[in-house]
């Protein structure tokens, strides 16, 4: 892609038929209608799989970062998840009220809360472990593609997380 100053960009826009849509504007140009269309398209191939475990795929990844480390703070599974608290929270409230985890004060400093495994989420685990083989199996996605498209989205994540252009916000780290 061109790199135009505003100014540059302004004149050609204004010289051409106003009808016309510039390259950059195109909706099949942007990266970021591709990522935003495959991760819709992969949050609707994981409802067919989790509906059945009672599951939303928001609560699924609550679970996985607690299936690999039981006992975090909701600030960590933010972090983890890239959620603020106010999305978190509630989400948090109705696992719990489903019985797939447990949350308390924390010991040390009441304003933390501790997520814990419930019973119903640690005996989910048990089911979820075919969730990403059978998502794989089901894509026509091999294993090589799939982790070096992991590679290259994971890139992306951190290059728009390490961004300074302002349109990325950052989690709110103060807050539990």
């Amino acid at each position: 892609m061109n790199s135009w100053t505003p100014e540059e960009e302004l004149a050609m826009f204004s010289a051409m038929d106003k009808t016309e849509v510039p390259e950059r504007l195109k909706l099949d140009n942007q990266l970021c209608f591709s990522i935003y269309a495959a991760s819709r398209a992969m949050t609707r191939a994981y409802r067919s799989l989790l509906d059945p475990l009672g599951l939303t795929y928001p609560q699924y990844l609550v679970l996985l970062t607690l299936w690999e480390k039981d006992g975090q703070t909701v600030n960590e599974i933010g972090q983890r998840l890239y959620l603020d608290s106010g999305t978190l929270t509630p989400l948090l409230k109705r696992m719990e009220q489903a019985g797939y985890i447990v949350r308390e004060k924390g010991k040390d400093d009441e304003r933390k809360v501790e997520v814990r495994l419930g019973d119903k989420g640690n005996h989910l685990r048990l089911h979820a472990v075919r969730i990403p083989e059978s998502l794989i199996k089901a894509s026509h996605i091999d294993d090589d593609e799939s982790r070096r498209t992991k590679v290259m989205v994971d890139q992306v994540l951190s290059k728009m997380l390490d961004c300074d252009c302002g349109c990325v916000p950052m989690i709110d780290e103060e807050k539990e």
